[in-house]
């Protein structure tokens, strides 16, 4: 506590000096006496000033370049190792195949990120023809230049920390305090294994700490408005946003960021005080409203643009687009193999999201579930995905004996020249299952793992008690009322008539009972992107007479690039959210700050060999301190001014909540709102704000040196801030090697090894003892 005081004691002291300093600084540039009796001491004082800034700028230079390699180096050693595909590498790799065979596909993130990756790819000669299917797959076997792909996410992984550098030199942090909060950085086990591989994530945070280093540019310029630099700044500030929420949606937590800022600084501006006519004003929120909303915009838009115009012919995401969007695919089968639908015509559903299809079998579901809920022990209903005869189903009219309601149906002229009856969009429908011979049907019972949801199941062809429970109305989503339902084209949903709930997949797994196959059940949210199916197979004994004439599927109505924008942009909120299925290396945001909870990437058992993402729990639990003992401060420091204490002064306060406060701001904003998202969520998701919060314990540990802001205070303790700034680095360098081989993937000589890093128990290590 002591040192703590000194430093305040030193911070207002240096702010008296340097007021001191600036008056001295006025008068001899000629509004005092002293510049006229004594000119050589001001020549002399000026030449002092440039000495000290151009050493100043020696050692940021210096300083700069020695984290920038070392940061290149922990990225880039030994980075061919592992030579197999790890964890979300079977994703984005697998997207980066796909662009390069310019076959669509489907992804919950927007296209940037995916398109650089390619973009590296085409220019190392790799033609896309490996996807990636599975974990474990090598590289060197199937010829691809995995190497080159992961070098360019290093890349963006090592620059993060000239851009952190940079941005801590611009906060107003010494050599030592911006080396400090950059090694921090350079040292982290779950920043290093993060950007090793071929995923997203460098990219997003690269671009995230530029945006924000842009902002921090363009704020020190605010009092020379409307200049080139000026407006330099601002631009790279919106591209920056552009870059971060092109990568992931979760840029946008940037983009608020920066927002919050905005309006503060446009609140300030608005002040009377300042001096500027509304006409004024208004130029400067226009100019943020061009460059911070607009431009970003276009060019969010502009990824989008080139991604669909690179993936141009049929690929696997067609059956999560309308009609519409598939019909400008080139080689899309949903017209060549599409047909009318008829009632009595055998058919199979499809589920839009999953693939599974709609599937029944003779077994019950249990008396009691787990939980200790009650089921009706009725014929199970499942989404199973691979083809079966138990997939089959009969679409039959409803019955105006049974349901009056309806009304006797008077059929068209085509209909009754083929002497058939075709499904078409509201109608209300029965479903026959073959092999059981028994009705879809769902009724006031939970569904196994989804309480909210109601049970599907099945009743005897020959019960017609519960006849209007086995109604179900067809909802096209792109389709007049009345039109024809037409196989692998037509998105649909299925609308119970009695309940008013809709046919549902999801992923979770059904426990022994249930085969492991998918649970399906209604869902009382109608809306919900999960209901969507299309009819699939269509047999019946006039299949010549169900085929669209070649007129009808000649009549391609051309998409609009901004209604295949929305489509898509809709596809990917929905399906983000719905991403709740539990994972194994799943953690809460509380979790993040305190490391309890990494992620496995990969692992060997033979060789004892594993890579698992874990920060590194010293930089991880200091930053989080350095956090703590800001927000600690901030509240004594109002508290005492209640009181009529100042113990910081006007400028040290000032830097404390507008500088610092910022960064807190980022750190704050890059996590609170995951706490607010019912998705699966993992330890990575935390990285942009560990980033912050690193900066911040950065800036807490210079500004208790008394050595911030350096325009304020001028400390002479450079030896002993160097000092402890070599003993911060030590303690975060040990404690990285002694992690590394986790990082890099590198063999334990025994399990007892693994078992001894297990600092916390929730981390969960394989093999350990």
């Amino acid at each position: 506590m002591s040192g703590a005081t000194e430093g305040l004691r030193q911070r207002k002291a240096g702010a008296s000096a340097a007021t001191g300093s600036k008056d001295h600084l006025t008068d001899v540039t000629g509004k005092g006496s002293q510049s006229i009796q004594d000119p050589p001491d001001v020549k002399k004082l000026i030449k002092r000033k440039q000495v000290k800034q151009a050493s100043g700028e020696l050692g940021y230079n210096v300083a700069l370049a020695i984290v920038t390699f070392l940061a290149f180096a922990t990225r880039f050693w030994d980075i061919g190792h592992p030579g197999q595909v790890v964890f979300d590498e079977v994703h984005f790799g697998k997207f980066a195949s796909y662009y390069l065979r310019r076959e669509y596909y489907f992804d919950v993130h927007p296209p940037l990120g995916k398109m650089l990756l390619a973009a590296v790819a085409w220019f190392l000669g790799y033609d896309g023809h490996f996807l990636f299917d599975k974990i474990g797959l090598d590289y060197a076997e199937n010829n691809v230049p995995y190497v080159g792909l992961r070098l360019f996410p290093a890349s963006c992984g090592a620059l993060i920390i000239p851009v952190v550098f940079l941005t801590l030199k611009e906060l107003g942090l010494s050599v030592a305090g911006a080396t400090f909060g950059a090694m921090l950085l350079v040292l982290d086990n779950a920043l290093i294994t993060q950007t090793r591989l071929i995923l997203l994530d460098s990219m997003l945070t690269l671009f995230c700490v530029f945006a924000i280093y842009a902002w921090v540019r363009f704020r020190k310029l605010r009092h020379r408005p409307f200049t080139c630099d000026w407006y330099l700044w601002l631009a790279l500030t919106g591209l920056g946003l552009a870059l971060t929420t092109g990568v992931k949606m979760v840029g946008l937590l940037t983009v608020a960021t920066v927002g919050i800022a905005v309006l503060y600084d446009l609140w300030d501006l608005l002040d009377i005080k300042r001096g500027l006519t509304m006409r004024q004003f208004i130029r400067h929120f226009s100019s943020r409203a061009v460059f911070l909303i607009f431009m970003p915009l276009a060019v969010y838009l502009f990824f989008f643009y080139l991604h669909f115009a690179i993936l141009i012919k049929s690929g696997p995401g067609d059956a999560f687009m309308s009609a519409a969007f598939q019909d400008q695919l080139t080689g899309a089968n949903i017209n060549t193999n599409a047909s009318y639908v008829p009632y009595y015509a055998n058919i199979t559903l499809r589920h839009r999201d999953t693939k599974a299809w709609l599937h029944s079998h003779p077994d019950k579901y249990p008396l009691r579930y787990d939980d200790g809920r009650v089921s009706s022990q009725g014929q199970q209903i499942t989404g199973y995905p691979h083809k079966d005869i138990n997939n089959v189903w009969i679409i039959e009219p409803v019955d105006p004996e049974q349901y009056p309601a309806e009304g006797v149906y008077t059929p068209t002229d085509e209909e009754n020249e083929k002497g058939l009856r075709f499904v078409r969009n509201s109608d209300l429908v029965r479903l026959r299952h073959i092999r059981t011979d028994s009705y879809l049907l769902t009724h006031d019972v939970a569904s196994p793992l989804t309480s909210t949801h109601m049970e599907m199941t099945t009743i005897s062809a020959e019960e017609n008690k519960r006849y209007n429970e086995t109604l179900w109305r067809i909802e096209l989503l792109d389709g007049n009322k009345g039109s024809k339902v037409k196989s692998k084209r037509g998105h649909l949903k299925l609308i119970n008539h009695q309940h008013k709930v809709a046919v549902h997949c999801d992923s979770k797994a059904l426990p022994d009972w249930g085969y492991g196959q998918q649970q399906v059940n209604g869902n009382k949210n109608i809306k919900e992107a999960f209901n969507v199916w299309w009819i699939d197979d269509v047999l019946h004994d006039k299949a010549d007479l169900l085929v669209p004439k070649e007129k009808d599927t000649t009549k391609v109505r051309k998409m609009s690039f901004l209604e295949k924008f929305l489509e898509l942009q809709g596809l990917m909120l929905s399906h983000n959210a719905g991403l709740t299925k539990p994972h194994p290396y799943s953690s809460a945001p509380i979790a993040w700050p305190f490391v309890l909870r990494g992620i496995s990437f990969w692992e060997v058992k033979e060789s004892l060999r594993q890579i698992y993402l874990l920060g590194n729990p010293i930089v991880w639990w200091g930053s989080g301190a350095g956090v703590i003992i800001y927000m600690a401060t901030w509240v004594a420091d109002r508290l005492l001014l209640r009181r009529g204490i100042d113990g910081l002064g006007v400028e040290p306060r000032r830097w404390w909540d507008r500088s610092l406060g910022f960064v807190f701001l980022c750190w704050l904003m890059h996590w609170i709102p995951f706490f607010l998202q019912a998705r699966m969520l993992f330890l990575h998701h935390y990285l942009p704000s560990f980033i912050f919060s690193a900066m911040v314990l950065a800036c807490v540990c210079e500004f208790f040196t008394g050595s911030v802001p350096r325009n304020v205070s001028l400390s002479q303790n450079d030896l002993k801030r160097w000092a402890g700034v070599a003993a911060g680095i030590a303690v975060a360098g040990a404690s990285f090697y002694y992690f590394s081989p986790m990082t890099y993937g590198l063999s334990f000589k025994s399990a007892q090894d693994i078992t001894a890093r297990k600092w916390v128990p929730t981390w969960d290590f394989q093999h350990a003892a």
